[in-house]
Parts: structure tokens; sequence; C-alpha cells
């Protein structure tokens, strides 16, 4: 592959600056490419040199994502995610996520979180930083079942009364 091909296939767009619409594009195929839980896939939407915290683990380069990611997807067993813009200005965009997933016995989970992007001229994401929380969840309160398209389902403020009443 010549330099310049290898170049082209780094540019990942809709690139900066962001408007309304390409910001909502950049987060729907974020979305996208995390649900394929394929650690060396989700890597290329990712600049080198990229820094994360996820929670609390700070990570830098695609070797320690992919790492990482192998290890969250190992323990995350039936990962569906939904992201939704939150707000964007030239470069950055934040988003609001939702994702379920149970783990090795069986137990539900939904993790409610926010994240803020910068990215590089590129469209590659240059930083990520994410906070989360996880929920305990019934099966029937799951959201993202099989066949169910994460885009279609109805997420309003009204979720958040039943969970509190939980607490």
């Amino acid at each position: 592959m010549s330099t310049t091909t290898a170049a082209a296939a780094d540019i990942k767009p809709p690139l900066p600056p962001f408007t309304h619409e390409t910001a909502l594009k950049k987060v729907k195929a974020a979305q996208d490419v995390w649900n394929t839980k394929n650690p060396q896939v989700v890597k290329n939407a990712y600049t080198p040199d990229s820094i994360w915290r996820n929670r609390d683990t700070f990570l830098r380069g695609t070797e320690e994502i992919v790492a990482f990611l192998e290890k969250k997807w190992a323990k995350e067993n039936g990962y569906r995610l939904r992201k939704e813009l939150f707000a964007f200005t030239e470069n950055k965009i934040a988003v609001q996520f939702w994702y379920e997933w149970y783990d090795e016995e069986g137990q539900w989970w939904r993790t409610y979180g926010l994240e803020d992007w910068t990215f590089a001229e590129d469209g590659r994401m240059r930083k990520r930083m994410m906070s989360g929380n996880d929920v305990k969840i019934g099966d029937a309160e799951r959201w993202f079942r099989d066949g169910v398209d994460v885009n279609e389902v109805e997420i309003s403020e009204k979720h958040c009364d039943a969970e509190l009443r939980s607490i």
C-alpha cells in the first residue's frame, strides 16, 4: 500500500469542523463500530496516540485500547449499545449512551454514561473521556433485546423514575 493510500485509509469522515448533521453521523458511526465488539475494528476510529479515560482506567494508544476492549467484552456478554448526540463544537462531540450486558452469573446490567470526544483533522478520535454507572436490571427491563433496533427504542426521562425508586 502506498503512503498516499495508507494516509487516505486513516481518514474517517465526517471530518471536523462538525455541523449538527455531521455530528449525528459521527455518533451513529461510533455506535455501529462499537456494536461490532471487535477491538481490531474499533481501534481504527482512534489516532495511534489516542488518550482515553474510561471510568477509573487511563489509556494511551491503540495497543492499550485493544487490550482494554478485549478484556471488557470478555466480561460484558450480550453487549448492545446506543449513543445519542448531546452537544458538539468544531472538533468536539459529547454523547450520552446506554448499553446492556450480562455477567458470568447471567445478571443483566444497564450502563448509563456520558463521553466527551476530541477529534483530529483526519476525523479519528484523539481523546475520549468516559464516565458511566452500572445498574442491575431484570430480564423484563431490558431495552436492547435480540432483533430490536437500538435506534428505535424509546428512551425518555421517564425511565429515570423507576430507576430512582429502586435505590
